[in-house]
């Protein structure tokens, strides 16, 4: 059972360097671009807003401060959701994220207000879905006198209880944080994952701090690989050399040697018995050499053997596999043209296996959430679509969307987007249908 992850940071100004990173305005090294297409904002902004930090100013602008802002007052809290990298890979895989996503929004808003959630944030593109939030600490109620002021009994006209002000240490109390923690972890509960160890001497560390020893660590991973390769690869050179020197170089270099002593001593030495030594020794190392050759034959023999026995079991194992899909071909004749479908419902519209299957059972699903048109390189959103499999009349299968197929579901909502904009439709005439 893994964790659930709650980390909140404190920042001032406008934020502008963390709105690049999550709006990706700055691709970080970490990311696979291939993905960044499946990053989603969660919250949609108020009219005439395009992004976070627009999103920042506008619940300022229109929360009712009665303070002038300071420069160095915190104006929003970072607020980082995800969970144990495992059972966040577990709970994509069951198709769950988009529930996954609405808790969190769900959670968010319960604590601290839906109003003061101006930005939520999907991110795919990095090795650990994760949501960034951004919350604007506006709280009500009169301020909390310090001590000091306590002390001299000093007067301060008090406000009026629903009083808006931005106060982000009235939110990131010691206490507070805490049940934070508790609270996050009993929403989460249903992922599977659990609070993390109470007290713990762990600590946080900032994004930028993060990253920075991200990379640090994958330059000297990559180090360290190269070295390795480097090492492995002269061990293997060193063992080749040292194989071809004993099978080969040392017996014939010896067999030679004795050879050529027994002929510079043959003058010499005829009769005696070191000319009976020296043949002895020579006869030796023949046997020796012979040995050799035949251990290295049946080598060969042995290695012959475990490929044919290699590919005897993937010749045995292909027919099987042949013989089950020409079963499944011939009492299940419609799977084979579901599985162009289902690879543009895994691929294109990016669903999840759970989904899949169930649709692939007939059954109709309902979708909450984007899906994604590549006819029109855009995400419409859906709340509640019904999807199903349908059969045309060549036997194909196609995906319905409302009862409809889903190019022209998708036409439709191009439709409804270029009216809400306030746009003349063209005419059909002209190129385009919509």
């Amino acid at each position: 059972m893994g964790y659930a992850v709650l980390h909140m940071e404190k920042t001032s100004g406008t934020d502008a360097a963390m709105s690049a990173h999550i709006e990706r305005i700055i691709k970080p090294k970490n990311a696979d671009e291939s993905r960044t297409h499946l990053n989603r904002e969660l919250i949609r902004f108020p009219d005439g807003v395009e992004n976070r930090t627009q999103a920042i100013q506008h619940r300022l602008d229109t929360a009712g401060l009665t303070r002038k802002i300071g420069n160095n007052q915190v104006r929003t809290i970072r607020v980082l959701l995800t969970g144990t990298h495992e059972d966040m890979e577990r709970i994509t895989n069951e198709g769950r994220l988009d529930e996954w996503c609405s808790d969190n929004l769900k959670y968010l808003a319960d604590t601290f207000g839906r109003e003061n959630i101006v930005s939520a944030v999907l991110h795919m593109d990095e090795q650990t879905p994760h949501i960034h939030a951004t919350l604007v600490p506006i709280v009500k109620g009169e301020r909390k006198r310090k001590k000091k002021e306590e002390q001299v009994k000093k007067r301060y006209r008090k406000k009026p209880t629903g009083t808006a002000r931005l106060c982000a240490d009235e939110i990131m109390t010691r206490a507070k944080l805490k049940s934070y923690q508790d609270t996050y972890a009993q929403a989460m509960s249903g992922y599977g994952l659990q609070r993390g160890i109470d007290g713990s001497e762990a600590k946080h560390i900032t994004t930028r701090q993060y990253y920075r020893d991200l990379m640090q660590q994958t330059e000297q991973l990559r180090t360290d690989i190269g070295q390795l390769q480097d090492r492995k690869e002269t061990a293997q050179e060193e063992l080749r050399r040292a194989k071809k020197e004993v099978q080969t170089e040392k017996l014939k270099g010896a067999a030679t040697t004795a050879a050529t002593n027994i002929a510079e001593s043959v003058g010499s030495l005829f009769g005696s018995n070191k000319v009976k030594t020296l043949e002895r020794e020579n006869a030796i190392l023949q046997n020796r050499i012979s040995e050799l050759e035949d251990e290295a034959q049946k080598r060969e023999e042995r290695q012959a053997k475990q490929m044919q026995d290699m590919k005897s079991a993937y010749e045995q194992q292909n027919r099987r596999l042949s013989e089950f899909v020409d079963f499944v071909k011939s009492y299940f004749p419609y799977v084979e043209k579901l599985m162009p479908t289902i690879k543009f419902l895994r691929d294109t519209l990016n669903f999840g296996d759970a989904v899949i299957r169930k649709l692939c059972t007939f059954k109709d699903v309902s979708i909450r959430g984007e899906l994604y048109s590549r006819e029109f390189n855009k995400h419409f959103k859906t709340d509640g679509a019904v999807c199903s499999l349908k059969q045309d009349t060549e036997g194909n299968f196609e995906l319905n969307i409302d009862g409809i197929s889903h190019v022209s579901w998708f036409r439709r909502k191009k439709g409804e987007f270029i009216e809400a904009l306030g746009m003349p439709a063209k005419s059909k005439n002209r190129g385009m249908n919509l």
